[in-house]
């Protein structure tokens, strides 16, 4: 649900202007544009740059495909089971990673307001960090579940610059059209020597279907983030992650678009494979894993400089230097 009093946070994502409150809508005062506030929540999308709609949010706010209830859906058999069988992904440096970036918030400031982009689905181990009433939340993303307060495209971020603490956009920049256009705009709203906490994969299969567009090495990852000065970086999820979700996709390559079989098989390689994620606790710091990683992580201040590419080749970290 919407906090009004984020209203003097927020522009329009078309020309950065000032909104204004017009017929239950959020209207910009420079453009015209309006953005309706549909079950409490606005839709702040510049339509000009985004693959999204706001007309389908319109058409859609009735049914239940724009609300979704992540895994209420699934038969309580499959819910079952998935509760029961480790994931095939483990990540290992999350939770000290948010204890990081929580500390460093608050030594910034008392009630630091952070800005989650694709909070739709909770991301790994952010539940004790979102527990702390000292620090402001503003949960997004491009639908709508019940903690979303503002559907936004991160390649318009709908605030005013430099009045973000820190971002947290986690398992998301693979799924944007443009990665280096959404963390240009987390470095504008982002206040002097803010923060941001990503978590992007490098050596995952396609999911989410045609929602899916990118990845990075840790290096790519790196170059990414140019315009901020790293305090720490790694691999999120290692090796045996990776290892593990190639042999799910190479039985899936056999099984074409049946989503019943699909299921099956998904459920199948859970349980036979839920070991190999353990693995990586033992290797997750090593070069070796730099350079084969199912997923990396970059924890960083907003910063004036840009990091050159040619200094950019002095932070590669993996085995073969």
């Amino acid at each position: 649900m919407f906090n009004t009093d984020l209203m003097s946070l927020l522009v329009c994502p078309a020309c950065k202007v000032n909104l204004c409150w017009k017929n239950c809508t959020l209207a910009c005062q420079q453009c015209g544009q309006s953005y309706p506030i549909l079950n409490g929540v606005p839709i702040l999308i510049n339509e000009t740059n985004s693959i999204f709609s706001i007309r389908d949010y319109e058409l859609q706010c009735n049914h239940s495909n724009l609300v979704h209830q992540v895994g209420s859906r699934l038969p309580k058999l499959e819910q079952w089971l998935r509760s029961v069988i480790p994931d095939i992904c483990r990540n290992i440096p999350s939770a000290s990673n948010f204890g990081k970036f929580e500390a460093l918030l608050l030594e910034k400031t008392n009630q630091p307001i952070v800005l989650v982009i694709g909070a739709g689905i909770e991301g790994a181990e952010m539940s004790k960090i979102l527990q702390n009433c000292t620090i402001r939340f503003v949960q997004t993303d491009v639908i709508m579940t019940p903690s979303i307060q503002i559907v936004l495209d991160g390649h318009d971020i709908p605030f005013k610059s430099e009045v973000i603490d820190g971002v947290i956009i986690q398992a998301v920049l693979e799924h944007v059209v443009d990665p280096y256009r959404v963390v240009q705009e987390i470095h504008r709203v982002l206040k002097p020597e803010g923060l941001v906490y990503a978590e992007t994969p490098f050596m995952q299969q396609v999911h989410m279907g045609k929602y899916d567009f990118t990845r990075f090495t840790h290096l790519g990852h790196r170059r990414l983030f140019r315009n901020f000065e790293e305090i720490e970086s790694g691999a999120a999820c290692g090796a045996g992650s990776a290892l593990a979700w190639t042999w799910e996709h190479f039985l899936l390559s056999f099984c074409g678009s049946s989503r019943s079989l699909r299921k099956v098989i998904a459920l199948f390689v859970r349980f036979m494979l839920f070991g190999l994620p353990y693995l990586d606790k033992f290797t997750i710091s090593t070069p070796g894993t730099l350079d084969a990683a199912s997923s990396y992580y970059f924890l960083g201040a907003k910063s004036s400089l840009a990091l050159s590419d040619r200094l950019l080749l002095q932070h590669y970290r993996g085995a073969q230097r």
